[in-house]
């Protein structure tokens, strides 16, 4: 008998990391709508500094095919049926439609950053999906490509180069670590932009501890960024723009705030009617299987052989204020931790187990480096779900050097080099918790 066949959907942090874990004791495939990984956390860089894309990117095929040894295919998953457990497929290159069957399947699509947009359109993250890419607002570039999305990089590049020479004025709305990052990567890189960032809490980080809010906000103010909170950005009012002193508006406006679901190929009966960006989300167990939504019955969904892990899925177990699992932070470390228990449930499940790991709210989802332009930053760790929780334990350039060590050796890593692998390899392996929600041995 052969080995099981495994999909995985999606080819960012998490799904990388399942072709590695899965590839010696399943067929994996691995389909993404675009031909290259990028590193979402430090794109915002390469805006400023396009050069910089090259560090953060590399085609896929190369890396799955050839170092692997997985199946890769470019084309973006349209349908997935859990009942006959075949994914329906649009490859890049064909026009028709192709099913691809599997005994497991690792959803690791991810999520948009844009929730004003209809499809969550943002700078941040690739235009990819069909639809999408059928209301964007650069349709005129196709980011599935890996040269399209350096074409937009670059375009964004020479706009933000002219308004500098222009020293137009730039507003920033929301100042969370995305927007603080990116309102001070504007102002190292185009120092004749007037900024002005804003967000409608009391101060900048949102619920992060309140010794990293201060930092950043010495910074931005030392920086002559203009900060204004407990303001809601409502860009028809003219008392909004009198209030933030840019009575004439602004010459040009970057929303950094929330998140949108993009799990357009997903049944109904599996996805949130609420939650950020409006719902959309994929509903879960705590063993990270896919299940119906409450208003269905709530029951495991595709017999359990379909796991939801990442920002995809409603990212919380429960009703507040009795979580079974707390709210996850929709980052990489979280998404990697769920990736690992989902690849552990797959291998039980192939060995006809039943004593699923649980997954739980990891210590690393509690850790948020925020750059403040190249040579200067904030480390916060220990946070959880409760607001102004956690610790800033390192600041200034440690700080951005150690933020430029995670970068390159992530990268590294998802690009399956030994360097990232030996430094990563034992952060999601230790069979130890001496922090965090999770049990002492795994």
């Amino acid at each position: 008998m052969g080995k099981p066949r495994c999909l995985v959907i999606g080819s960012q942090f998490s799904g990388t990391f399942c072709a590695r874990e899965l590839k010696t004791k399943f067929y994996v495939t691995v389909v993404d709508a675009k031909e290259y990984f990028e590193y979402t956390p430090g794109v915002l860089r390469a805006f400023v500094k396009p050069a910089h894309l090259d560090s953060l990117t590399f085609t896929l095929q190369p890396v799955l095919e050839r170092k692997m040894g997985v199946k890769y295919i470019w084309g973006e998953v349209k349908e997935l049926n859990g009942e006959k457990k075949f994914a329906t497929i649009k490859p890049i290159f064909i026009n028709h439609l192709e099913e691809i069957g599997f005994d497991y399947c690792i959803i690791c699509s991810g999520c948009n950053f844009g929730p004003f947009k209809p499809m969550g359109e943002s700078l941040w993250f690739p235009t990819v999906h069909e639809d999408g890419r059928a209301v964007s607002d650069w349709k005129h570039i196709d980011e599935r490509f890996i040269e399209g999305r350096r074409r937009h990089v670059l375009e964004e590049y020479h706009k933000l180069s002219d308004l500098n020479t222009k020293k137009s004025t730039v507003l920033v709305v929301g100042a969370g670590f995305i927007g603080v990052e990116w309102a001070t990567e504007l102002e190292h890189y185009f120092p004749d932009l007037k900024l002005t960032i804003i967000d409608f809490l009391p101060r900048c980080l949102g619920p992060l501890p309140d010794s990293a809010a201060q930092y950043c906000s010495e910074y931005m103010t030392a920086c002559g960024i203009k900060e204004f909170y407990n303001c809601k950005y409502d860009p028809k009012s003219s008392d909004f723009w009198k209030t933030i002193e840019l009575p004439n508006g602004a010459d040009e406006t970057y929303v950094c705030i929330g998140v949108k679901a993009s799990n357009y190929f997903m049944p109904k009966c599996t996805l949130s009617d609420k939650g950020p960006g409006g719902g959309g989300w994929i509903h879960f167990n705590k063993h990270l299987q896919v299940t119906k939504k409450p208003s269905e019955g709530g029951g495991v969904w595709a017999d359990g052989t379909i796991f939801a892990v990442g920002d995809c899925n409603y990212g919380c177990i429960g009703e507040p204020p009795n979580w079974e699992m707390p709210p996850v932070p929709k980052i990489s470390y979280p998404g990697e931790e769920q990736a690992y228990h989902a690849c552990l449930n797959v291998m039980k499940l192939a060995a006809n187990q039943k004593n699923l790991v649980a997954t739980w709210w990891p210590w690393g989802a509690g850790m948020f480096s925020t750059s403040l332009g190249p040579h200067d930053a904030c480390f916060v760790m220990g946070a959880n779900h409760n607001k102004n929780s956690g610790y800033m334990v390192n600041w200034w350039v440690p700080a951005a050097l150690q933020k430029e060590i995670i970068e390159t050796s992530k990268v590294n890593e998802c690009k399956d080099g030994w360097i990232g692998i030996l430094i990563w390899h034992f952060v999601h392996h230790t069979p130890i918790n001496l922090w965090g929600r999770g049990p002492w041995f795994v």
